[in-house]
């Protein structure tokens, strides 16, 4: 077999390299038509020989059926010179084909274009050819090669091709330059090829989930139809099920906006944005100065501003990341910067000190590294942790000044971008406040855009661009997000609706459900609104159509007549300015920006067609100056200025923006544009307004060609300034011009409409002062007041909510005094940890502790004289607030109570440190192994080994197991649950405190923090998650069944019978959000139980929890775990807290049941290296874990 495969490459290989070989003496014709026969026939028979099948058998044969139906006229009525065009184009033809590329339109739109063009051809001497293209080795002749390499290197997005085609055409040998072609075009081969395999693949996974999407559609109409009636059955399940058949569709207003009022002045509002990645600041932003610092730095600094300056909201903060890298300002290091402050609100009332909008800096990842946000990924934990801790403070401040001395929640937190988004969605869940979503640019559209470009395959992008974690992120955004807020409509269908979590048939059915009030089954799908950015028009004089304003360009300043002729030679006029600069200093301003410009042109009084973005090639300027080029009405009414960003050398930069500036040029001097065309190489950003205003003055228009814009902030900018538009008809623009009706869309790809669009614009003025005004009478629909009032009234419409205990923590005076004087001691201790010197007195394993006797022995010892005085300080504090007799009889008896486990509370607001014990150790049964309890013991010993950490220190259990299984495991290690301050069960959906009157019954059994249970209820469905997941597991076999055992009210659990078989993590979590259910789904306990919880449980949101409820920060806990665990080990490892990864002490977990292939990685949730990360080697042993723990206090010092 393989003898035979060898025998046909090299029959194959010997017929294309004779096909492109010129033959001395033969006819090409005839040479070909009797090659063709042994390429697409089977060889002959032979003895003992089966007839191999056709070499090209899928080749279709129309242009070669073409040259057989003219074979007679092939030899004679072509000349020779088309005979070898022929030739050479059918081996291209078949060398493609042979490479699997049938049905290629650019080739085939090739071979035709060479066929056809034999026609016209009366002689050797006169060619016809649909480009003149001439060969450079002399005598006219047309060359195929490298019209054919010309056609597919203008006609597809390949920037760095297309430098090498121009290198190719600048070559004079013409040896030389027909190697190259040769070369390229086998280039060209190999890229098409392996895009068209890209694409297939795409096209397959494309059409599973299309396939998977449609059923889940059905699933959730079937399950929703049970409680409506026949009609409302008929209308939901034809909305949601994919029909061929068009349906009439009927306009039904279900909007209960209002719209947002000044008029409550009692409620001031806290709001939280978070933008994580780029180098974010108020002022001298540094735009472009990589990719991940643009228009959306720009966008949430001045939404902060705006929303603080709105009535009713009384501070915003903005959180972004701290980078204190030698490589950029010192600025981005300040934990603190302030961008507006209000003292007095609009009436003069004082409002307060902390009202305004602050960037509050949060420290994630390495401290001293300017990361790009590909790279953030891994530490997106730390900085949850980080901004809950400022939140957690401020609302209590807040609650101070304005809210009574009840913490004021923030109103909503708002996520901007993928890695925002993800912060976005867990502070949500630990603080139960709404969560709004802005995605900015999205990763499956970018994927998509990627794949078909087949230049990288789907493994290639995501290690560049981490792509699959930025889905997920965007995913589970989605699964948490109130609203999201989109710039355009196109977006919402476009590229949301590429997503798992988000159908617009859904969306529409389940918002009509809840209007009606009809149960939606646990199915949730966010809002998506429309908002557009806003724009600060402060700076933008909006006039009347006067003779002032529609004047000829001034360019000589306000006393001096327009000029009607231009000197040649523009220094004449810096010589004019500087003969008027001790008069007239302010005209430098005026007109050193329009000489800039001005300077290209032979006559500037034209209309200026004005042209302002990056030179990308998706930016589509070629188009725009091919139909200028060609529109000689259109050349001789207006002028063209392209403002293209700044540039010193075009070949120092990218290869996409030089070769669209190389094709500038060219085209330039193709269309002898000399003298109508201006392309300054530098400008200002402050310049901006000033090119708009010079435009509009010559009553020019605005256009942006762009094959697809996102959303087009220049369009709104220009209409400000008074600049009609032509845009492109994809994407932003078309609401734009919904809005103003300001000017006309295109199509980008017709030259011919481009250039038509234009010149009515520019030739009809009734049209284009219509066009202004209207553009100046809807622009405050775009300005910022106008963008929060919108904003606001969205918000308004959440579900608001914030966290509500129904056990109210104790407030009483001896408490307060009991916590006055552990702040003092704590303070003490504090200043124990900085006295340390290479931890010799570090937190652990000291004697130090609380001895006011020590510390002050130990502050001499460092000769010090700042830190002498702070400790005493802190000794007079603890003088002056020694607790009262009757406060110390009341410490006496709540510890008393709490030796007889009958707490009212529980002790972990006491607590200076928390041990979590989150070790996954199952047999394969499930059930807990020995070296679970003799990890508790060996903890135990560790800590108690120290008796002062002893005094301070607290314990939890995390575990996926019910509470009566961790009764059991306790009770068969002799330990009592009064040992713990908390036991996290059922993977997170249950907290308890034992010995607590709060968690116990009247009959005094053990029962969970009903706080906990409301906190984490939200968008639970329970049995409709369970009926979906039977369904979904079951479907052919079965593969799970319930487990009565292990589930609770927030916890459905499942037996495993065959883990092989099992659909993985994120396949269950892709199918169920596809029909509408969020939850948090994790195999556990050794792969033997399925267990789904609600969306805001998890046993890490768990720890966040009990920060919130009482005040024990992350920081200050350690978290035990093994190597391995349950599915959701991986949330537990990254964060604030300090992680004890103990190695060898569980043997199998349940990760391989977490990611599909293909997915995201572990490194790009899990930090391969932090300080907050520490390794157990030696295995379980008391002495390990002291000298583990003591590490991991070194480590994070700071913490």
């Amino acid at each position: 077999m393989v003898l035979v495969h060898r025998q046909k490459f090299r029959r194959r290989k010997l017929l294309l390299t004779s096909l492109l070989t010129d033959v001395d003496g033969r006819s090409p014709s005839l040479f070909l038509l009797e090659a063709i026969p042994r390429i697409f026939s089977p060889a002959p028979h032979t003895e003992g020989r089966t007839a191999q099948p056709p070499l090209l058998p899928s080749l279709p044969l129309t242009p070669l059926r073409r040259i057989a139906a003219t074979s007679s006229g092939f030899d004679f009525g072509f000349s020779s010179w088309k005979r070898s065009i022929v030739v050479r184009g059918l081996s291209w033809r078949i060398r493609f084909e042979a490479a699997g590329m049938a049905g290629n339109e650019w080739i085939n739109g090739y071979l035709e274009a060479i066929l056809d063009s034999g026609g016209a051809v009366a002689d050797d001497q006169k060619v016809s050819s649909p480009v003149s293209v001439r060969d450079g080795g002399g005598g006219g002749h047309f060359n195929p090669i490298k019209y054919f390499v010309e056609e597919v290197v203008t006609g597809v997005d390949e920037t760095d091709l297309h430098r090498t085609w121009i290198k190719v055409v600048a070559t004079r040998n013409s040896r030389e330059r027909s190697t190259r072609l040769e070369n390229m075009c086998w280039r060209i081969w190999h890229l098409t090829r392996k895009k068209k395999q890209f694409e297939w693949e795409d096209a397959q996974r494309s059409a599973n989930r299309r396939r998977e999407r449609e059923q889940g559609l059905r699933d959730a109409a079937e399950d929703m139809s049970e409680d409506l009636s026949e009609g409302e059955k008929g209308d939901t399940v034809a909305e949601m099920v994919p029909c061929e058949t068009p349906r009439k569709k009927f306009q039904r207003n279900f909007s209960d906006i209002q719209l947002w009022s000044d008029d409550d002045k009692e409620k001031k509002l806290y709001i939280v944005l978070i933008s994580l990645h780029g180098l974010v600041r108020g002022e001298n932003m540094e735009l472009g100065r990589d990719s991940d610092t643009g228009g959306q730095v720009k966008y949430v600094v001045e939404l902060a501003r705006a929303l603080a300056m709105t009535p009713r909201v009384y501070r915003v903060d903005l959180f972004t990341r701290q980078v204190t890298s030698p490589d950029v300002d010192w600025s981005y290091g300040e934990p603190t910067e302030m961008l507006t402050s209000r003292t007095h609100d609009h009436n003069g009332n004082h409002v307060g000190e902390s009202a305004g909008a602050y960037i509050i800096r949060v420290p994630c990842g390495p401290r001293d590294t300017y990361l790009r946000k590909e790279l953030l990924w891994p530490y997106l934990q730390e900085f949850v942790d980080g901004a809950l801790a400022h939140i957690l403070n401020m609302s209590r401040v807040l609650g101070e000044q304005i809210g009574g001395g009840q913490p004021v929640w923030p109103y909503v937190i708002h996520g901007h971008y993928a890695d925002a988004g993800d912060v976005a969605a867990l502070l949500s869940g630990a603080l139960n406040v709404p969560m709004v979503l802005t995605g900015h640019s999205l990763g499956r559209n970018k994927l998509e855009q990627l794949l078909k470009q087949g230049r990288q395959s789907k493994e290639d992008i995501d290690a560049t661009y981490k792509i699959m974690r930025r889905i997920e992120a965007e995913e589970l955004s989605l699964d948490a997000a109130e609203l999201v807020i989109t710039s355009t409509g196109q977006e919402i269908d476009e590229q949301w609706g590429l997503y798992d979590g988000f159908d617009v048939k859904l969306e529409r059915v389940l918002r009509v459900r809840a209007k009606r009030g009809v149960n939606c089954h646990g199915r949730h799908m966010p809002r998506m609104v429309v908002i557009p950015p806003g724009m600060d028009f402060s700076s933008v004089a909006i006039q009347e159509d006067t003779a002032d304003v529609d004047g000829d360009l001034d360019l000589t300043g306000a006393d001096e007549a327009s000029p009607r002729s231009l000197p040649p030679i523009w220094s004449e006029a810096s010589t004019l300015l500087r003969r008027f600069i001790n008069l007239h200093f302010f005209l430098i301003v005026n007109l050193w920006l329009p000489l800039q410009v001005m300077r290209f042109f032979t006559n500037p009084h034209k209309p200026m067609i004005l042209a302002l973005s990056r030179p990308d090639p998706k930016k589509n300027i070629t188009t725009l100056l091919k139909a200028f080029g060609e529109c000689r009405p259109l050349r001789e009414l207006a002028n063209l200025t392209l403002i293209m960003g700044n540039r010193d050398d075009i070949d120092e930069m990218s290869s996409g923006n030089a070769s669209v500036l190389t094709m500038v040029l060219k085209l330039i001097d193709k269309y002898d544009l000399y003298g109508l065309v201006a392309y300054p190489k530098h400008h200002k950003q402050s310049d901006v307004p000033d090119i708009y205003r010079l435009a509009a003055k010559t009553k020019g228009v605005f256009i942006n060609p762009a094959l697809v814009e996102p959303f087009g902030l220049t369009l709104i900018e220009a209409a400000a300034h008074g600049l009609p538009m032509v845009a492109t008809k994809n994407g932003g623009p078309v609401d734009i011009h919904g809005a103003l009706h300001n000017g006309l869309l295109v199509d980008p790809h017709d030259q011919r409409a481009i250039a038509e669009a234009l010149l009515k614009l520019v030739s009809e003025k009734n049209l284009w002062h219509e066009c202004r005004k209207n553009g100046w009478k809807n622009i405050h629909l775009f300005s910022w007041p106008e963008h929060c009032r919108t904003y606001l009234s969205r918000i308004a419409a959440c579900r608001i909510r914030h966290p509500q205990w129904k056990t109210d923590t104790p407030t009483d005076d001896t408490v307060l005094d009991e916590e006055s004087f552990g702040d003092s001691l704590m303070d003490v201790y504090d200043s124990s940890l900085r006295l340390s010197v290479d931890g010799e007195r570090s937190l652990l394993g000291t004697s130090l502790g609380h001895d006011p006797t020590e510390l002050e022995k130990v502050a001499q010892e460092h000769n010090d004289p700042e830190m002498q005085d702070q400790v005493r300080r802190i000794l007079s504090k603890i003088k002056n607030q020694t607790p009262k007799p009757q406060a110390t009889d009341n410490i006496d008896k709540q510890n008393k109570i709490a030796g007889n486990s009958s707490n009212k509370y529980p002790l972990l607001r006491r607590r200076r440190w928390l041990y979590v014990i989150a070790a996954d150790c199952y047999d394969s049964n499930g059930a807990p192994e020995k070296k679970m309890l003799q990890v508790i013991q060996d903890l135990f010993k560790a800590v108690s080994s120290d008796a002062q950490m002893s005094k301070i220190s607290g314990f939890a259990l995390s575990t996926a197991m019910p509470i009566s299984m961790v009764l059991n495991l306790l009770k068969s290690g002799k330990i009592p649950a009064t040992d713990f301050d908390a036991l996290i069960c059922s993977s997170g959906s249950e907290v308890y405190y034992p010995g607590t009157a709060q968690c116990t019954d009247a009959e005094g059994k053990l029962c969970a923090d009903p706080d906990y249970a409301t906190h984490i209820e939200y968008r639970w469905g329970c049995d409709d998650v369970k009926r979906a997941l039977l369904k979904l597991m079951n479907s052919s076999t079965t593969i799970i069944e319930e487990d009565f055992e292990s589930r609770n009210a927030y916890c459905i659990s499942f037996k495993v019978k065959d883990p092989t078989q099992a659909n993985t993590v994120e396949d269950l979590r892709q199918k169920l959000r596809m029909r509408g259910l969020r939850s948090h789904i994790m195999y556990c306990r050794n792969s033997t139980r399925l267990q789904v919880v609600p969306l805001l449980a998890s046993r890490s949101q768990a720890l966040r929890y009990l920060y919130v409820r009482w005040g024990l920060n992350v920081a200050d806990m350690y978290v035990i775990l093994g190597e391995r665990g349950d599915t959701d080990h991986e949330e537990l490892i990254s964060g604030y807290h300090k992680t004890v990864i103990m190695k060898g002490i569980v043997g199998k977990g349940s990760d391989d049941l977490l990611r599909s292939a293909g997915s995201y990685q572990k490194e790009d949730t899990v930090p391969k290296e932090s300080p907050f990360i520490t390794y157990a080697n030696d295995g379980i042993a008391a002495d390990e874990l002291m000298r583990v723990i003591r590490q991991a206090s070194r480590n994070t010092p700071g913490m």
